[in-house]
C-alpha cells in the first residue's frame, strides 16, 4: 500500500500541517524540521497525491511558455532556460509555438487550453502596441520581448538599444568606420530590429561616423538563410565595408559563410560581431564575437516574476518592466591582434 501523508508525520515525528508544508516549500520551517520530513519521505517513498493537491490548492503545478519557433535557436536556447529554472522552482513547463502570427499569438492568449496552466510566459512577435489590450487576461502572464512596451502586463525583456550601441562601440574601437549591418526591417521602430539599428545609428553618431543607408542588410526572417542573402545582395552592390554587425547570430553566422566563400577573411578583411550568443558562436571558424542579451536573467526572471504573480493575493499590484544586463562576448571574429 502507498504511503500516505499521515504516514510521513508518524516516522517524522511532527503534524500533517508540517508535512504539507514542507512538500509545498513552505519558507519558515526550521532547518532539523525539515529535515526528518524529508528523510521521512524517502524512507517511505512517499509520492504526493498531484491531483488532489491540484484540486485544493486551484493550482496544477504546470506553467506556459509561449515562443515565436522552437527552430530558432534563440527561442530553444531560451526555452531550454525556462525550463532549468522552473524545474528549480518545483513547476512544469508547457511549450506552445505560435510561429510569430498575430491571429496564433492572439488565439493562444484566449484559448480554453490556459486552463491547464497557472500562468503564461509569452514571447511576442506578431503583434505589435496595439494589441496591448489582449494582455488584459484573467491569470497570470508575463511578456517577454520588444512588440509591446507600457502594457497591462510585467514585462522581461533585453536592453536592445544599449546592447547594440556596444557592439557597434565595439568595432568602431577595433578602428573599422564602414560597418554594415545584417537583418534590419524596413521602416521598423519598435521591435528587435528597429531597437537594435537605433542603437548602431547611435553609436555612429557619437564617434562622428556618418550614416550610410547603403549599409543596411534588409531581411524578413531572422535565419542563416536570411543573413546569407542579405551579405550575398552588400557584395553585389559594391558598397565598401570592413565590418558587419548581424541583429542576432543566426544572421551573422550565415553572413560569416558567404563573406568567406567570397575570399574575404574575417577579422582581417571584414570583423564580424553578432547578438544573442548562442552556443553555436563559440564553434563557428572563426568563433563568433557576439552580444550576451542576458538571456539565462531573463529566462530566471520571468519565471520567478511569473510564480510571484501565480502566488499573489494582490490583484492590484502594477505591472513591472525589467531589463536584463547584457556583456560583450568577445571571440576570434573580432580578435584585436588581426584588425
Amino acid at each position: 500500500m502507498a504511503a500516505t501523508l499521515h504516514d510521513v508525520a508518524r516516522i517524522a515525528g511532527v503534524s500533517i500541517k508540517t508535512v504539507s508544508n514542507v512538500i509545498n516549500d513552505y519558507p519558515h520551517i526550521r532547518p532539523t524540521t525539515k529535515q526528518r520530513v524529508l528523510d521521512a519521505i524517502a524512507e517511505l517513498d512517499y509520492r504526493p497525491n498531484l491531483s488532489a493537491r491540484s484540486l485544493r490548492s486551484g493550482r496544477t503545478g504546470v506553467i506556459g511558455l509561449a515562443v515565436p519557433e522552437l527552430s530558432l535557436s534563440y527561442f530553444a536556447e531560451l526555452a531550454d532556460a525556462v525550463i532549468r529554472s522552473a524545474e528549480r522552482h518545483g513547476v512544469t513547463v508547457l511549450i506552445e509555438q505560435t510561429g510569430g502570427d498575430r491571429a496564433r499569438e492572439v488565439e493562444l492568449l484566449t484559448s480554453p487550453r490556459r486552463q491547464l496552466t497557472d500562468g503564461l510566459i509569452f514571447s511576442a512577435l506578431g503583434m505589435d502596441s496595439d494589441d496591448s489590450e489582449y494582455l488584459r487576461v484573467g491569470y497570470p502572464l508575463v511578456l517577454l520581448g520588444e512588440r509591446i512596451f507600457g502594457g497591462p502586463t510585467d514585462h522581461v525583456t533585453m536592453r536592445n538599444v544599449d546592447a547594440a550601441r556596444a557592439a557597434t562601440e565595439h568595432l568602431i574601437a577595433l578602428g573599422r568606420r564602414r560597418i554594415a549591418v545584417v537583418g534590419a526591417h524596413e521602416g521598423e521602430v519598435i521591435g528587435s530590429a528597429g531597437l537594435r539599428l537605433r542603437g548602431y545609428r547611435e553609436a555612429l553618431e557619437a564617434a562622428g561616423i556618418p550614416f550610410d543607408p547603403a549599409l543596411i542588410g534588409y531581411t524578413t526572417l531572422w535565419h542563416r538563410s536570411n543573413g546569407a542573402d542579405a551579405m550575398r545582395a552588400l557584395l553585389a552592390s559594391g558598397v565598401d565595408f570592413d565590418a558587419v554587425f548581424g541583429l542576432n547570430d543566426t544572421l551573422t553566422l550565415g553572413a560569416m559563410r558567404v563573406l568567406q566563400e567570397a575570399g574575404l577573411r574575417i577579422p582581417k578583411d571584414v570583423a564580424a560581431i553578432g547578438f544573442d550568443d548562442l552556443d553555436e558562436a563559440q564553434y563557428s571558424l572563426p568563433t563568433l564575437t557576439t552580444i550576451d542579451p542576458g538571456r539565462e536573467e531573463i529566462a530566471e526572471t520571468a519565471v520567478r516574476v511569473l510564480l510571484e504573480r501565480i502566488a499573489s493575493t494582490d490583484l492590484a499590484l502594477p505591472p513591472r518592466e525589467i531589463l536584463a544586463d547584457f556583456r560583450i562576448v568577445e571571440r576570434e571574429s573580432t580578435a584585436h591582434a588581426a584588425a
